[in-house]
């Protein structure tokens, strides 16, 4: 593909990367924003995600080449110096590789469970907000070979630029659905078959005496409060077992070793 000069930062061919920090705020329309070359290389492989343009530190060119032959053809390339991006983007852009990805069309809840193999391990998020967190989660939820994320609707959006950029693409990769209230969420995953399991400091069980059903729903809440009361009193609860006078983790950690635990163990719940 040749690569199309942009000199103008007004270009309204990139008008979609302006001011990047205000309008992850504010949101953008069905687009998202990736950054960096590894999360580039998911995006142009996720069949979930439509790629709209590329846009380049000029000094950055060369060393796409490879990742930009795994592009959707058609798609533009642009490239421009510096001084030009950083007035585009708002901020330094350091990192000097971006790209517009566009949403398909939201898939539902019940066609995604449905659509999942009889073996399945599904990650719940209620109340997250925090991008760091939501970014790691998914990258663990990648890692431990879950296959696909629930997200209640207080919960922070997977496709913020940082959550992105965190998850190192495992946000465009892992299918994922925001799908209303946490209530709902256990009525649908009990309709699906699924066992449920709460991750709480004050869990019934160790998780590491819990072994893992065949089809498997692991819930993490926000930082801090943690999952609703009313919420733990429906759900099997497992804790993760630390040293005297400390109980909590962050829900990143927590979730990674969770999964670790019940990503390959197969039986029936103790």
């Amino acid at each position: 593909m040749q690569p199309i000069r942009i000199d103008d930062a007004a270009d309204p061919r990139v008008a979609a990367y302006m001011d990047i920090r205000e309008r992850d705020l504010a949101g953008r329309q069905g687009r998202f924003v990736a950054e960096g070359k590894v999360v580039l290389n998911v995006l142009f492989s996720a069949r979930r995600f439509e790629v709209e343009s590329v846009l380049l530190l000029e000094n950055r060119l060369a060393g796409m080449a490879d990742t930009l032959s795994l592009a959707p053809a058609g798609v533009p390339v642009y490239v421009t110096s510096g001084e030009a991006l950083d007035r585009i983007s708002g901020f330094h852009m350091h990192r000097g590789v971006l790209a517009i990805g566009r949403k398909r069309p939201a898939e539902d809840v019940e066609t995604l469970l449905a659509a999942l193999p009889q073996h399945a391990l599904v990650v719940v998020l209620v109340g997250i907000s925090n991008h760091d967190n939501m970014g790691s989660i998914f990258r663990n939820a990648a890692a431990f070979g879950a296959d696909a994320v629930l997200l209640d609707e207080t919960c922070c959006d997977p496709l913020y630029r940082k959550a992105i950029r965190v998850s190192v693409g495992a946000a465009l990769k892992v299918p994922f659905v925001t799908a209303g209230g946490a209530a709902g969420l256990v009525e649908t995953l009990a309709a699906h078959g699924f066992d449920q399991i709460a991750l709480s400091p004050g869990g019934a069980m160790d998780c590491r005496d819990m072994a893992r059903p065949e089809r498997l729903a692991l819930y993490f809440g926000t930082e801090g409060d943690g999952l609703p009361d009313a919420l733990l009193g429906r759900l099997k609860t497992v804790r993760i077992a630390m040293a005297e006078g400390f109980d909590s983790l962050n829900v990143a950690a927590a979730s990674a070793i969770t999964l670790h635990h019940f990503s390959n163990r197969i039986s029936s719940v103790g």
